[in-house]
């Protein structure tokens, strides 16, 4: 099936798992423990209805929106996601090409498979960074002083990493760092020859802003250590509040007293979200958690929302939940695993073309007119 038959985010997972081993695939496509969370971000999307206005001038749909003194062509960006070239090789650089090509938001992880200054580089001004708070200072600092040089000016701490999430697809392919050759893996390389053949001329993956705190590591669990603070509280934030000079987000929020908090240190923006359930699987869906985090800061601070996305008009569910943007990770790696280059720009014309009926049959004209509905 070409890329042109391919009608919706979901058909763009079924292609990827198609041409990427298990073990990679289950890499990004897998979530926490019974991964509750990760169905449940996307069922409670499907909850929440939208009522359609009829007989407005709609021929000239605008989907700009303004965030942080930018403006963007589409309401949604491309969450950070770690890693991302295991699971197809280049998927890095393919997603930051494209946020510039597309002129939407592109965040680069802090555990990207790529160096954030390339990824600067190639997303050219529309490049954000996730920072994952180190055990290590001198690690986090290094990180967030490379990030100034190479020109960031919006830095989005993930705060919802105190303990390494249970993913047990993981468990269950044995991964490990550095990665174990086992017959099974060598069985998935030779059924999904593309992929591999790509994995030799792009080279290993790796976490490589992290490249010499790997060299040194033994075990997956040394690493974990080294990127995870289970000490990180509000103190930490607000001495990072003060270090970072430009826009400073806090991802990972989830509970409305947390956001007033955020919004009290002077944070610019919370990420509402869940990890894209790959942290825990018992807490709320993010769409489910939004509408009383959005009343709590009362436009105190920008709202943003990630995991679940799917469909184009979630971004507009998330609208009305009270979230003034919204970013999609795993529907755009689909897209690249689903057909690299070719594959991502798929993925943002599925979500963009969804997104601009919607506002169509709900006789909305803008993106920016769309909002919450009045009581």
């Amino acid at each position: 099936m070409g890329l042109e038959r391919v009608a919706s985010i979901d058909d763009l997972r079924l292609r990827a798992r198609r041409r990427i081993p298990r073990f990679a695939f289950d890499l990004v496509d897998g979530g926490a423990e019974s991964e509750r969370n990760l169905r449940r971000n996307v069922e409670a999307f499907e909850e929440v209805e939208l009522t359609p206005r009829y007989m407005v001038d709609v021929s000239d749909i605008d989907t700009r929106a303004t965030l942080f003194g930018q403006t963007y062509d589409a309401p949604v960006g491309i969450a950070p996601i770690g890693m991302l070239n295991a699971f197809w090789p280049g998927a890095d650089l393919t997603l930051a090409r494209l946020c510039k090509r597309r002129n939407i938001p592109y965040v680069a992880s802090s555990a990207a498979s790529t160096a954030l200054e390339a990824l600067a580089k190639a997303a050219d001004g529309n490049a954000w960074f996730q920072l994952y708070v180190s055990s290590d200072a001198d690690v986090t600092e290094g990180l967030i002083a490379r990030a100034e040089a190479a020109g960031y000016t919006t830095l989005m701490v993930t705060v919802d990493v105190p303990a390494a999430g249970k993913r047990d697809r993981d468990i269950r392919n044995q991964l490990s760092v550095p990665f174990r050759i086992t017959p099974e893996v060598v069985a998935q390389l030779i059924a999904n020859p593309r992929w591999s053949l790509e994995t030799l001329r792009h080279g290993k993956p790796n976490v490589a802003n992290y490249a010499d705190l790997l060299q040194s590591a033994t075990s997956y669990a040394d690493v974990q250590k080294t990127l995870i603070t289970p000490g990180f509280a509000w103190d930490d934030l607000k001495r990072l509040r003060a270090r970072w000079k430009g826009t400073l987000l806090v991802k990972g929020i989830l509970h409305p007293q947390d956001a007033e908090i955020c919004a009290e240190m002077g944070c610019d923006g919370i990420v509402v979200s869940n990890h894209g359930g790959r942290q825990v699987a018992f807490g709320p869906a993010t769409i489910e958690a939004l509408p009383a985090i959005a009343e709590a800061v009362g436009g105190r601070l920008t709202v943003i929302l990630d995991s679940g996305i799917r469909r184009g008009v979630d971004v507009l569910r998330a609208k009305a939940r009270g979230a003034d943007f919204a970013f999609a990770g795993r529907a755009f790696a689909y897209g690249v695993g689903a057909g690299g280059e070719a594959g991502a720009e798929r993925a943002f014309e599925i979500l963009h073309l969804e997104l601009v009926r919607a506002l169509g049959q709900l006789g909305v004209p803008s993106y920016g007119d769309f909002g919450p509905p009045r009581p």
